[in-house]
């Protein structure tokens, strides 16, 4: 959430963060927030009898801001069919991994126990199926033999605060259309995905590419 509201300020995108939202009165983003003269609330699961309360809820909170889009930065919790449907082409996630590998919890065990020489992070509209939604954009990072869970979770979130802040000022500006099949096209290039390396692997040679799930140098 900072990584995208401190791009934002700093850019100038054609964009305004109306509220920031959480599940958790102590998350320390909230306080962040304020001191930037953000919109906070809460909506916590303990308030409410069910899920479905509690998605109903979240839900009006965040229709009172009229959002164009809503972004989910940490907010660790499965939300509800209805909920996801109400907000359909315009939720978007961000997940530790190159989906679809690795999908759910432990994606850095996941990734080292299949011995994969990439990983990285998905940003990506989310649907109803836990982390299958169309993908916007990958960043990916290179799997060191010696790597632990700790040390690969760390590259890849220095990779997360890079891709998600790109890919929320590509659909600021309208380059982003998902279709009614649920293909993503970006910038009116054929529908796929964005794909940047790590720089911590090729410092000298990043690029963004318009293209479908393909690396280059």
């Amino acid at each position: 959430m900072k990584a995208i509201v401190s791009a934002l300020q700093r850019q100038g995108w054609p964009a305004q963060v109306v509220a920031v939202v959480s599940s958790n009165p102590n998350a320390q983003g909230l306080l962040w927030a304020q001191q930037q003269g953000l919109e906070t609330r809460v909506v916590a699961q303990a308030n409410y009898v069910t899920r479905e309360a509690c998605d109903q809820a979240l839900a009006e909170c965040i229709q009172g801001f009229d959002p164009h889009y809503v972004l989910l930065a940490g907010f660790m919790r499965i939300l509800s069919e209805p909920f996801v449907r109400q907000f359909a082409g315009r939720l978007i996630n961000i997940h530790p991994s190159l989906l679809p590998a690795f999908p759910g919890l432990k994606t850095h065990e996941q990734a080292l126990a299949a011995g994969v020489q990439w990983h990285g992070c998905t940003v990506h509209f989310v649907t109803p199926q836990l982390d299958s939604g169309p993908i916007i954009g990958q960043a990916a990072v290179f799997v060191h033999p010696d790597d632990t869970p700790e040390l690969l979770a760390a590259r890849v979130l220095a990779a997360e605060h890079r891709l998600y802040p790109e890919v929320v000022s590509r659909l600021v500006q309208g380059h982003v259309c998902l279709s009614e099949a649920g293909k993503v096209s970006i910038g009116g290039e054929a529908p796929g995905a964005f794909v940047a390396l790590s720089p911590a692997v090729y410092p000298a040679q990043l690029k963004v590419i318009k293209a479908g799930n393909e690396f280059s140098q």
